[in-house]
């Protein structure tokens, strides 16, 4: 795959691009003295990028080409895992993977969005956006989890729950109602996490939990930017002042107080250094769940049910 350059990353890239030009030079201490300025300059334009990214910044990093997806995430922080298929209604949906394995010292179920690199993975996988069948199997998974005492680990990376016609035949709104309803009352401990893009009921039909966290370059919204743009606007030409107006980065959902934490990317985000990114999250899930697994299932659920029911709520 070629290298995915965005549009405000590009100086950056061309002083890199000079470097290695510098560096296929016969070796001399002028041409060393000149990669060390421009690598301390390269250092400091990254710190200064990336501090500073707008909203629809960020949303484009959360769709790198280039970011770790769940299964790679699966692959980096786990052991033992056991993908598991169907809803035992219709069909077995590959745009949501999910199964058993260990994580640490802990048996989770772990399940989540899956994107294709390619053309051909993408058809495969349907960009990520899932019909019933996925949802419907994703609740399988987590009954199954509940039946066996097993925490839930689950990763958000949508652009949407699949919107065709067939989709709806088959009930698309009652799924993902239905998985909002389950979730609620599961009695063991489900820790959400966004990865990627988080956007409506697609992400929210696995997004109901006690922990939720964000990445530091995703986004989580009822609407994306450009769909918000073609309404308000008739246009998607305003996506980057409907970014803005939705404040939907997780500096803005923990100010709001829709997730619970933040967890920090690789400089430049969490394509630059995916392993290291995996080993972060997993440190964190951890600690997560070491909290979660001390609070009785009662207690649980009936934490879950009062943080949702205050989200939303304005006091005047």
């Amino acid at each position: 795959m070629a290298k995915t350059i965005l549009e405000f990353e590009k100086p950056i890239a061309e002083l890199e691009k000079k470097i290695n030009e510098l560096k296929n030079y016969e070796d001399n201490l002028d041409i060393k003295n000149e990669v060390y300025e421009l690598e301390k300059k390269i250092n400091k334009l990254k710190n200064d990028v990336y501090s500073n990214l707008t909203r629809w910044q960020k949303v484009q990093l959360a769709r790198h080409p280039e970011r770790p997806y769940t299964l790679d995430y699966i692959n980096y922080m786990t052991e033992d895992f056991i993908e598991l298929h169907g809803d035992r209604l219709f069909k077995d949906d590959k745009a949501i993977v999910g199964g058993f394995a260990k994580l640490g010292k802990h048996k989770v179920l772990i399940i989540g969005h899956q994107k294709g690199r390619d053309t051909k993975s993408n058809l495969y996988r349907n960009f990520g956006m899932v019909n019933p069948e996925g949802y419907r199997k994703a609740l399988r998974l987590m009954k199954l989890a509940e039946k066996f005492n097993i925490p839930i680990i689950s990763l958000i990376d949508t652009p949407g729950a699949y919107p065709g016609i067939e989709a709806e035949e088959r009930g698309q709104a009652e799924a993902i109602a239905k998985n909002l309803f389950e979730m609620s009352r599961i009695r063991v401990p489900i820790i959400i996490t966004i990865i990627g893009e988080g956007a409506s009921g697609g992400a929210l039909g696995i997004g109901v939990g006690d922990r939720i966290l964000m990445l530091q370059n995703t986004w989580y919204s009822v609407i994306s930017p450009e769909s918000c743009s073609s309404i308000l606007w008739r246009s998607w030409e305003y996506k980057e002042q409907a970014a803005e107006a939705l404040k939907l980065t997780a500096e803005d959902l923990l100010q709001q107080k829709i997730i619970d934490r933040i967890i920090e990317e690789p400089l430049g985000g969490a394509h630059k250094a995916p392993q290291q990114m995996a080993y972060n999250l997993k440190e964190i899930l951890i600690e997560e769940l070491d909290k979660l697994k001390k609070i009785k299932p009662e207690k649980l659920i009936q934490n879950r049910i009062e943080k949702f029911g205050q989200m939303g709520v304005v006091k005047e």
